[in-house]
């Protein structure tokens, strides 16, 4: 069987591209992030670039552990839901995806503004599951700490069930609106969940109509263990991270391919979508220079910040050319474990002054290259089973974005990989993946 097209996300976490200064980049726009015209050309430049979906990443707090953050990083952005609803009715192929905290949300509610979203987008909406990893979200929400890691992906996997189950409440053809009769729904289509589980009790029904989706394609990013096993039962695609080496990524890709096998699901029901954040040049020495120019960007204090941000400590006011070092404890570590793995991984390969380890983790993050080098990146990656397409960080806004669609979409294009034209109106028929039967189905 012929492989699936290549898939594209655009993503933002930052409003001014991925990179935690890149609003200082010439071409940013800083003043414009909280305008709709702003977020209207983001979505748009993308859906000329026939992406199947926008990614809205999203936290719950202002990043003022340091005060770096406040000083030169960007610590404002808008409700992504509020912002998505807008972005529908200016867009029509793109999908609508947003981050969710399971540990910060009830289900009802996000069951809900999701079945709204993907009502008035006719098919579009999606949501992006976390469980939260920072204290600073805990203590907006009358908590101290945040929960425990495999107590907060035990509260996601009960949270994923009950949203499921309240968009299955009402069959899809539980409507009847007969006028002369009188009856506008037949009761018997309509199914209480009555679920009462460790975290949730949740009578329902919802109060709207069963999505057009079925069900609204969930996204997860977990890179632990708890979080590859929600994502292979439970997730319709998954956020990985990106870059490393071609071995590493296609045994990643297996291992969430697997992972849907065991739960009983076929390989292709879960698409792994790798981080892909490129610097791009018309030549490989432009492409450094575009990536130097951009770590220079970002202050000495800002780069150690980020570290002790990943690390979950506070690295204090350390000699940047001492050798840096560090005693790491992953299983009791209680944040995001891929960023702390990964600066492990990166002291295990060679000792690193501070200097040295906080420019190499900030590096790592982008690939540097031409469009030709990109483009043969990414097909290459596709074409060995590394990945089913890519979740597009663009280091700045607008400029990367637009150079992307404009110098490498092409590209894959003509490459054969990457389609010429959206396969449907549904985030579920651009991502390949069927729309489920209701779990009352006859």
């Amino acid at each position: 069987m012929s492989r699936a097209p290549l898939i594209f996300a655009a993503g933002i976490f930052y409003p001014g591209g991925e990179h935690i200064t890149g609003w200082r980049a010439a071409t940013s726009e800083p003043r414009s992030y909280l305008d709709l015209d702003y977020y209207t050309r983001f979505a748009r430049t993308a859906e000329e670039g026939r992406f199947a979906t926008l990614f809205f990443a999203d936290e719950l707090y202002v990043w003022d552990r340091f005060r770096s953050g406040i000083d030169h990083g960007v610590n404002v952005r808008l409700e992504p839901f509020t912002l998505l609803s807008a972005l529908s009715q200016v867009t029509t192929n793109i999908g609508l995806a947003a981050t969710v905290s399971t540990t910060y949300n009830e289900p009802y509610h996000v069951a809900r503004k999701l079945a709204s979203l993907d009502h008035i987008s006719g098919g579009r909406a999606a949501w992006n599951l976390v469980t939260s990893a920072s204290d600073e979200e805990a203590r907006n929400f009358g908590r101290d700490a945040n929960l425990e890691h495999g107590l907060r992906y035990r509260r996601g996997a009960e949270f994923v069930e009950v949203v499921n189950g309240l968009w299955d409440g009402w069959e899809d053809d539980a409507f009847l609106f007969d006028k002369e009769s009188g009856y506008y729904a037949d009761r018997s289509k309509l199914h209480v969940l009555g679920h009462r589980g460790d975290h949730f009790a949740v009578r329902g029904p919802l109060n709207i109509p069963r999505p057009p989706q079925g069900r609204p394609p969930l996204f997860q990013a977990g890179a632990s263990e708890a979080g590859r096993e929600l994502a292979g039962r439970t997730a319709d695609a998954v956020f990985t991270l990106g870059g490393g080496d071609l071995t590493t990524a296609t045994a990643l890709y297996r291992d969430y391919k697997n992972r849907a096998i065991a739960a009983g699901r076929e390989a292709d029901d879960l698409k792994v979508l790798p981080w892909f954040s490129p610097i791009i040049g018309r030549s490989r020495a432009e492409a450094e220079d575009r990536f130097r120019e951009l770590a220079e960007l970002t202050p000495d204090r800002v780069q150690v910040d980020l570290l002790a941000h990943y690390l979950g400590t506070d690295l204090g006011e350390r000699d940047l050319d001492e050798p840096f070092s560090f005693t790491f404890d992953l299983d009791g570590f209680n944040g995001s474990k891929s960023g702390y793995e990964s600066i492990a991984a990166l002291l295990a390969e060679r000792p690193h002054t501070t200097r040295e380890l906080a420019w190499e983790f900030l590096r790592r993050r982008f690939t540097i290259g031409t469009p030709d080098s990109l483009a043969a990146d990414l097909a290459e990656r596709y074409e060995r089973a590394a990945a089913d397409g890519f979740i597009l960080m663009a280091p700045t806004l607008p400029e990367t974005l637009d150079r992307f669609v404009e110098d490498i979409v092409p590209r894959l294009t003509d490459a054969g990989i990457y389609p010429r034209e959206y396969a449907g109106s549904t985030l579920r028929e651009n991502l390949g993946i069927a729309r489920p039967a209701g779990r009352y189905a006859a």
